[in-house]
C-alpha cells in the first residue's frame, strides 16, 4: 500500500473524529445530574451491537482466511465459529467469577 498525504489525512481526520466523540459523551457525562438509566441501557445495547457487528464483518472473515491456509473450508469455518461463540462465553462468565470471588 503506498503512503499518500489523501490516506495520512483521512486517517488523522478519522482519528480527530474518534477523540473529539468521546470527549463529548464524556462531557455529557460529567454535565448532566441525573442518569437516564433508559437512554444508558439504549447506549450500551447500541454499541454492544456494534461491536458484534464489527466482528462478524471484519474479524470472522479474517479468521476464515487465515484458517483455510491450514484447514479445509469446512473445518476452518467450524474452528471460527466454535472460537467466536467460546469468546463471548468466556467474556459473558467474568462478571460471575467476580461474584463468587466476594
Amino acid at each position: 500500500m503506498e503512503l499518500s498525504w489523501d490516506n495520512v489525512l483521512l486517517a488523522f481526520a478519522l482519528t480527530l473524529f474518534a477523540g473529539l466523540s468521546t470527549g463529548i459523551g464524556s462531557a455529557i457525562a460529567f454535565l448532566t445530574k441525573k442518569t437516564n438509566k433508559k437512554f444508558l441501557s439504549l447506549s450500551l445495547g447500541f454499541s454492544a451491537g456494534v461491536m458484534i457487528y464489527v466482528s462478524f464483518v471484519e474479524i470472522f472473515p479474517t479468521a476464515q482466511k487465515a484458517l483455510r491456509e491450514n484447514y479445509s473450508e469446512k473445518i476452518a469455518d467450524v474452528i471460527v465459529a466454535i472460537s467466536f461463540f467460546a469468546g463471548i462465553s468466556l467474556i459473558n462468565s467474568f462478571p460471575r467469577m467476580r461474584i463468587r470471588m466476594r
